[in-house]
């Protein structure tokens, strides 16, 4: 069996920049074990599958399977991974709508192009107030003796957002470095699977960011992801309403850097857009 493959740094207009994703283009369903073979093998934070739904192939058709994997489990939501299956299918395959919708665990996501970059229309994730004292020693081994200002649980995406004090800037969050071990530790519910730091940005400054924020998920096998969506499905949701503002501008700040622009609709859902860089194709042989 050979498989169109291809790795996409997403959330960037810069090769080696942004998050990468690698991209199956799949005839029929895999066997489930295999799927995770190909995401171990390919070692990125995520692995996607990309499907035909009812269409001859992957430039004519409109509506697609997709599905996501890390490299040790299937994962219901992952933001860039998305951005980067829309660019292959737009940029390489040509393909000729003007909307993809792809059919996912999370129901139906829609992506479109606009000018240089991919709206991904996605559902948005309200995180709630969480005790502090609850979770204290996971906290402590997140940022350790950094102030926090709020700390809020996604139970939908089982995200925990940690927002530092107002009196943290960017520095204080990337000079973060949590052990994979001590959050594993301090976390063996279940009920949190991933953990976003967050700070408030300055918007005077240039580009303007209004936030900034890293994420790590050592429970899906990912130290930290270097930009994450599904993260910011919470993130638009806690930040717009504490600065009232549908629009936004993001950006995480791991060592590959990446940028969002942000839109919480008036539905209810949010729209999330980023550039993309294709920057490997090849066939996997299996």
């Amino acid at each position: 069996m050979e498989i169109p493959i291809f790795t996409v740094d997403a959330f960037t207009n810069l090769p080696f920049k942004g998050n990468p994703a690698a991209i199956c283009l799949i005839e029929n369903e895999l066997r489930d074990d295999l799927y995770q073979s190909i995401a171990a093998e390919m070692n990125l934070s995520e692995t996607a599958f990309i499907t035909r739904r009812n269409s001859m192939d992957f430039s004519s058709g409109s509506r697609f399977g997709l599905r996501w994997f890390t490299p040790t489990n299937e994962i219901p939501l992952c933001g860039h991974a998305t951005l980067a299956s829309a660019a292959v299918l737009f940029y390489l395959k040509k393909n000729v709508n003007p909307v993809l919708v792809f059919e996912t665990m999370s129901g139906d996501l829609y992506v479109r192009q606009h000018e240089e970059s991919l709206i991904m229309d996605f559902p948005l994730n309200k995180p709630n107030p969480q005790d502090q004292h609850e979770i204290k020693d996971l906290l402590k081994a997140v940022v350790g003796d950094v102030p926090i200002q709020e700390v809020c649980y996604s139970p939908t995406t089982r995200k925990l957002m940690i927002r530092l004090a107002d009196t943290c800037d960017r520095s204080e969050l990337t000079s973060l470095k949590p052990e994979a071990e001590a959050l594993l530790k301090n976390e063996s519910t279940g009920k949190i699977k991933g953990v976003i730091v967050t700070v408030k940005g300055a918007p005077t400054a240039q580009p303007g960011y209004d936030f900034y924020s890293r994420y790590f998920a050592p429970w899906v096998g990912i130290l930290e992801d270097p930009v994450c969506g599904s993260a910011h499905t919470v993130l638009a949701a806690y930040w717009s309403e504490k600065l009232n503002k549908k629009k936004m501008l993001a950006y995480q700040c791991s060592s590959r850097g990446g940028e969002l622009g942000l839109e919480v609709r008036d539905d209810g859902r949010l729209n999330i857009s980023g550039q993309a860089q294709i920057v490997l194709q090849g066939t996997l042989k299996i």
